[in-house]
């Protein structure tokens, strides 16, 4: 073998990671068939950027900080320095997770990070201690936990979900199971609100039963929630804003709310901390360790950005969404609407077709009679031009097979109108192609 080429069976099993293969293999897809309309990505619609907003933005966090007393020197370190580990906006974070969500936290128990993405790694660097700890997830779940924990070399347990969301006795049950298996359940993730990729909400029941359940049996909740903001009509209390005994790790983003380019996060984790000695801390404080080596601080400028946003809503998020949720929540109910005119009863239930209905966020779920796998898919965008996500790729331990994920947050209403009639048209032909001729009586002569 040349001496400058390298096996990759030597490098880190997280490189030739299946779910890595996959999210490349759609994102080529979607290079390849351009044309093809894409029900794939979770990205905010673009129509609600204004490039010129960003400037307004920065000079109003700018205006901010010299009103509260820095110096034009304090000013430009805080633009042009590598800045705090922690943040420079967590007061405005604060501010707004207290108007926003009824989440009453002090800035110093939130570190501001790269995306809700580095917060979740960062976590779970902190919290899983060795191989005998578990992290448990839903299945399916989002696929930015699973790449982290691998990353991580975590180990997962899923805990299969329901159509209405996690059950609080299943994963009561998964955390009994590990425990007799001689390891620690450390956490559990869960994303509560119009869940990526099932498009689940949780009840205010199933929340106080899951609170109840991690004070019980001593484990964190991980609450990472970005679709609230974004979806119509009230939304259920955060799992942090019930939480009492410092439970849950609320994990953060603004990208679907404010401003996905900024890349700004956060974590808010009041969990304390004891070391040996009795010193007490926060378990923010040793995320914010990690941070430091591993992105050093979030960029000056997209928390300006951000935060000149904050500011100018007087921290309410909400109300800078108003449109974005109604948007959202008009493409949701059109697939809808779609879905029902391109398969009406009883035809659907005649093909082995089922779809969920969420009440919000970015995606719902569709039940196939048919293999939902990368091949299909392919056939989709070529034949049909039409771009879904298989399901398949949320499942950390296998499943999804007959299941495809719909994205609405990118498209228009012509764009859901078109996409669903040549998603149709997929379907079935898709099904036709399973389903075995009959043979015909062939003629006799007298």
């Amino acid at each position: 073998m040349a001496a400058n080429h390298l096996l990759k069976e030597e490098l880190h099993a997280s490189v030739s990671d299946p779910v890595l293969d996959t999210m490349n293999f759609l994102n080529g897809i979607t290079h390849r068939y351009p044309e093809a309309i894409s029900f794939a990505p979770g990205r905010p619609y673009d129509g609600f950027f204004d490039v010129q907003e960003i400037f307004s933005h920065i000079r109003r966090y700018l205006d901010h900080l010299a009103e509260s007393g820095h110096t034009p020197g304090e000013i430009r370190d805080a633009m042009f320095q590598y800045g705090p580990t922690s943040g420079q906006i967590r007061e405005l974070i604060a501010d707004s997770l207290r108007k926003d969500e009824d989440i009453d936290v002090a800035p110093e128990a939130i570190v501001v990070t790269v995306g809700c993405q580095e917060a979740m790694l960062l976590t779970l660097r902190a919290l899983i201690a060795n191989r005998d700890d578990v992290l448990l997830v839903a299945s399916p779940c989002y696929v930015g936990i699973t790449g982290a924990a691998r990353l991580l070399d975590i180990e997962l347990t899923a805990v299969e979900e329901r159509a209405d969301g996690l059950q609080c006795s299943d994963v009561e049950a998964a955390i009994r199971a590990e425990r007799a298996r001689g390891r620690r359940p450390r956490a559990l993730y869960v994303v509560p609100d119009h869940s990526n990729p099932s498009g689940v909400t949780l009840t205010l029941d199933a929340r106080r039963e899951l609170l109840e359940l991690a004070s019980r049996e001593d484990i964190l909740l991980l609450e990472d929630s970005p679709y609230r903001i974004v979806s119509p009509g009230p939304q259920v209390p955060t799992l942090k804003s019930l939480d009492r005994e410092r439970r849950v790790v609320h994990l953060g983003s603004y990208s679907k709310t404010l401003f996905p380019g900024a890349r700004v996060g956060f974590a808010v984790a009041d969990q304390v901390v004891v070391d040996r000695d009795g010193n007490e801390g926060l378990l923010v404080d040793e995320i914010t360790k990690l941070k430091s080596m591993v992105t050093v601080n979030t960029s000056a400028l997209g928390q300006a950005v951000v935060g000149g946003m904050l500011l100018a809503a007087d921290g309410r998020t909400a109300d800078i969404n108003v449109d974005t949720s109604r948007y959202y929540g008009d493409a949701m109910q059109a697939i809808l609407q779609e879905l029902d005119g391109a398969f009406p009863e009883p035809e659907r239930t005649e093909l082995g077709l089922r779809w969920n209905q969420p009440s919000g966020g970015f995606f719902l779920t569709m039940d196939v009679p048919f293999r939902a796998d990368d091949s299909a898919l392919e056939r989709s965008a070529e034949e049909h031009g039409v771009i879904w996500t298989p399901m398949s790729y949320f499942y950390p331990q296998g499943g999804g097979a007959n299941s495809i994920r719909l994205s609405i947050s990118y498209l228009t209403r012509s764009e859901i109108s078109d996409g669903v009639k040549r998603l149709a048209g997929f379907i079935r032909s898709e099904i036709a192609a399973q389903t075995p001729l009959r043979p015909t009586r062939k003629s006799t002569s007298c």
